[in-house]
């Protein structure tokens, strides 16, 4: 059924499409036209991106549901689009989050609604496109395209700094990207061609590998955000709408990851090796340097943008302890097991980064504040949702049976199998995020009632249930039972690992 449908282009293009169409159609005078319709388009392109993981081949680790069409042939630019087992949940993730974005926003968004969605949808098939382009001309217009629709969210439907956060984060952004840039043409211009997987098979010489890799890391540590060029997250996240936050943090953190596992391992497998030792104190620096400042935050925006970069950093971690598994062990499963756990962490973290937002966006629409000290009992009036908000928060410090535990304990793991003190450093997180996380939740939920506004709450509404049980499931179902998404990046990572220890001098 599914066999010849265009089912990248379709997740790509459809939901740029329903922003065309939501701008076009929009009336002030029919909200509830626009939301349906937005809300159509999210459901639509989800729908459409399941049948990308029931038809996909776990046992390859080739490019997947492939489409390659001659887009400018003058510079042997392809329209070329493919998955695998690393890029496929990334972009499930992408279409599943924007529909709880759209659901999230139905009620709370009063100020032009129909370009508010639009934004959402239009940068949905960007960030899919980020995902499954393998040309890399197409690569880079789909990266710096999805910045226009943030910049836009956080610019007309942000806090009152909004227009500081806007600039820094594009600034930050685009200053990475112009690096990138010069890397792919440089990429260029030894290939003759644009082919991501072309460059995959190119022999270049350690000194040429240093400097692409570079140039690759300003750009996606930046995205990721690692240690010190982070600052522009928690701006953003405190001035962004609870949609755009809840995006920021759950799809476009993961798209710096992303760049890592399909340019800088890949092509520049040498330098990754000889600097494996920068990467690795950057994401230990992360992981507990930027945990006690999260211990120190008033602002619950704040606290959790801190924690996204913190378990950010295991993700970049578990990349890059590869190769002191393979080098130290000789193992291929030890160093694919730190890559699959850093990206199980991409997606968990998607899953719980993206709840907690949506509740503190949750109390931010009935308190208007989101700082601790504004709080106090809210487990009195709010039993239902002080639940939830529960659940997330053991998720986010690392709960057996909960998405957040299985990859930071398999990225743990595989750290063990390097270096006692890498493990040792980055088990820290299990104590400092536990810290962190319940210290916001005891001064928030738990207690007597603070004050009027307090008692004055009211529970979640159907709307809110529903979001906050969905992403409930799922990270419940993760934390039980990873096995579907290990099964399907299983050869996709094993032949990144093999590809990587493979010296191409």
């Amino acid at each position: 059924m599914f066999a010849d449908l265009p089912l990248l282009s379709l997740v790509i293009w459809l939901p740029v499409l329903g922003g065309v169409v939501v701008l076009a159609t929009a009336k002030e005078s029919a909200p509830m036209q626009t939301k349906a319709l937005s809300l159509f388009f999210a459901v639509l392109t989800f729908v459409l991106s399941i049948p990308l993981y029931s038809n996909f081949e776990t046992g390859t680790a080739a490019m997947q549901f492939v489409e390659n069409t001659t887009w400018i042939p003058t510079f042997n630019i392809n329209y070329h689009l493919g998955i695998d087992g690393i890029s496929m949940p990334l972009i499930l993730l992408t279409t599943f989050i924007t529909v709880i974005v759209v659901i999230a926003g139905w009620d709370v968004i009063k100020y032009r609604q129909s370009q508010y969605m639009a934004a959402f949808l239009i940068m949905e098939g960007l960030m899919n496109g980020v995902f499954a382009a393998l040309d890399a001309a197409l690569f880079y217009v789909f990266w710096e395209a999805m910045l226009i629709p943030m910049f836009i969210i956080i610019g007309i439907w942000g806090g009152p700094n909004r227009v500081y956060a806007t600039i820094k984060f594009f600034l930050y952004t685009f200053f990475g990207s112009v690096f990138m840039l010069i890397a792919l043409l440089y990429l260029y211009f030894k290939t003759g061609s644009f082919e991501i997987l072309e460059f995959h098979k190119y022999k270049f010489g350690l000194e040429a590998q240093t400097l692409v890799f570079i140039a690759f890391l300003l750009a996606f540590a930046v995205k990721v955000p690692m240690w010190p060029v982070h600052t522009w997250l928690p701006d953003a996240h405190v001035e962004a709408p609870t949609g755009g936050s809840v995006i920021l943090a759950a799809i476009m953190l993961k798209l710096g990851a992303y760049g890592f596992l399909r340019f800088s391992l890949p092509i520049t497998p040498d330098a990754s090796q000889s600097l494996d030792w920068l990467m690795i104190s950057l994401s230990l620096i992360a992981v507990v340097y930027i945990g006690f400042v999260a211990l120190v935050q008033q602002d619950m925006k704040k606290l959790i943008a801190y924690s996204s970069i913190s378990h950010m950093g295991f993700v970049t971690l578990g990349f890059f302890i590869a190769w002191n598994i393979h080098s130290t062990t000789g193992s291929y499963a030890g160093a694919g097991m730190g890559i699959s756990g850093g990206i199980v962490q991409m997606v968990s973290h998607g899953f719980i980064s993206g709840a907690l937002f949506l509740c503190v966006g949750v109390m931010y629409d009935r308190m208007h504040s989101r700082m601790i000290n504004d709080y106090g009992g809210v487990v009195n009036t709010m039993p239902t949702f002080a639940a939830f908000m529960v659940l997330f928060a053991m998720a986010n410090a690392g709960l057996p049976g909960t998405s957040g535990f299985v990859g930071e304990f398999m990225v743990i793991l595989a750290s063990f199998k390097a270096n006692f003190w890498f493990a040792f450093l980055a088990a820290t997180t299990l104590i400092l995020g536990a810290a962190y996380t319940l210290w916001m939740v005891k001064r928030v939920i738990f207690g007597e009632v603070a004050n009027d506004k307090v008692a004055k709450l009211e529970d979640i509404n159907r709307r809110e249930f529903l979001f906050l049980s969905i992403l409930a499931v799922m990270v419940l179902l993760f934390g039980i039972w990873p096995a579907p998404l290990l099964e399907v990046m299983d050869a996709s990572v094993m032949n990144l690992v093999s590809h990587m220890t493979q010296s191409k001098l």
